[in-house]
């Protein structure tokens, strides 16, 4: 089985020279808006979280990761993150409505974007055994309720946002493994029911809000819907060409609500005009589709399956992100991949690239028999 060990080729970096310019455009635009006191706080600790980022990406690239295909070490560390997120929902720090964070002082820790990351390893395992049998209902059942616990808990929180990844994140693998039609349109009735026993139960006040906002855009541009309204004003008002690095007006008047974060895209959209924005989706879109070149190199149905995933969950939070800036969906608090604030999110998006830098350790000239046997689950 060849073998690729040096850094020349276990890194894709091609994939790396797309991922760097749209954290440079968070940076810059960062800079431009978030001096306090001389000193531009999130920008200075964003570069921080990104060395770190960095950091792990290479160390995860040169790591033999063949261990995660042992079942026992995926329940393992699933049950632990479904553990974490239980004791988060009485030990957690409350931010924006949401208890999704634990605070040590000099920074704080979402668990919930490294159960992301789990639930893609867990689910790429279970379907890279049943592949052929994915027409079967009760594999809809089994993978559903490994997605099913975290949402709960994340709901609980209450992070609809993210419950809605974890929904998006199994949906998209079960897509990719061959679900039928009817099994499809059982899945969606399931939602549906879901949304509404949660619309009543488990949805705060808040949360409502957001959701009749989106249905009804300007009916409360002055309180509930005031973050979407002017997430759209900065957007319009860059125009084609931008009004220019650090003239974005939402953002520096603070008009606009969490420019380094949730809304970075509409403070750098309103900087860089619509030419930037397309700029940035063009480089996401050379992204999802490099990252699922490389999956389709994978070894066996393992590593197909977790780059398919990992695709799917880029794809879900650049989608909700951006179509929250555009008020196109509900403001849901989700970052946006590679260019939003913070290092949770950042540090699990550069484990999950290192985990399939790791993969190509092996080449993808995988003997038939082999392949031929995992669909089998033999």
């Amino acid at each position: 089985m060849p073998q690729i060990n040096t850094i020349k080729n276990r890194i894709d970096w091609f994939l790396l020279f797309l991922i760097l310019p749209i954290m440079l455009a968070g940076l810059f635009t960062m800079k431009s808006f978030t001096q306090i006191d001389g000193a531009n706080v999130f920008f200075d600790k964003q570069i921080i979280w990104i060395t770190i980022s960095l950091t792990i990406f290479f160390i995860f690239s040169f790591i033999d990761f063949s261990f995660l295909k042992d079942t026992k070490v995926l329940m393992f560390l699933f049950i632990s993150s479904c553990g974490i997120l239980v004791i988060l929902l009485f030990l957690g720090n409350t931010v924006f409505g949401s208890k999704s964070w634990f605070n040590f002082g000099f920074f704080s820790f979402q668990p919930v974007d490294f159960t992301k990351l789990i639930l893609i390893l867990l689910l790429a395992k279970y379907f890279s055994r049943r592949h052929v049998e994915i027409y079967n209902i009760k594999h809809i059942f089994i993978s559903g309720f490994y997605a099913f616990i975290p949402f709960i808990l994340i709901l609980l929180q209450p992070d609809f946002g993210s419950a809605m990844i974890i929904f998006f994140i199994w949906l998209g693998m079960v897509l990719v493994s061959g679900i039928s039609k009817k099994h499809l349109l059982f899945v969606f009735l399931s939602s549906v029911i879901i949304f509404i026993y949660a619309w009543f139960f488990i949805f705060s006040t808040y949360q409502k809000n957001r959701i009749n906002n989106f249905i009804h855009p300007m009916t409360n541009i002055r309180t509930s819907g005031y973050n979407a309204f002017q997430s759209t004003i900065a957007v319009g008002s860059g125009q084609i060409f931008g009004k220019g690095l650090g003239f974005g007006t939402q953002s520096r008047l603070k008009f606009l609500p969490q420019p380094q974060a949730d809304f970075i895209f509409a403070s750098y959209a309103e900087e860089w005009g619509f030419i930037g924005s397309i700029f940035i989706l063009f480089l996401y879109l050379l992204i999802i589709l490099r990252i699922l070149y490389l999956a389709s190199l994978g070894f066996s149905n393992f590593e197909v399956l977790f780059g398919l995933g990992v695709a799917i969950f880029f794809m879900s939070h650049i989608f909700v992100n951006i179509g929250m800036n555009l008020a196109i969906l509900p403001v849901t608090g989700i970052p946006l991949t590679f260019m939003s604030y913070g290092g949770s999110h950042l540090v699990v998006e550069f484990m999950a690239l290192g985990i399939l830098m790791s993969m190509r350790k092996y080449s993808r000239s995988a003997h038939r028999d082999d392949i031929k046997n995992e669909f089998l689950g033999i």
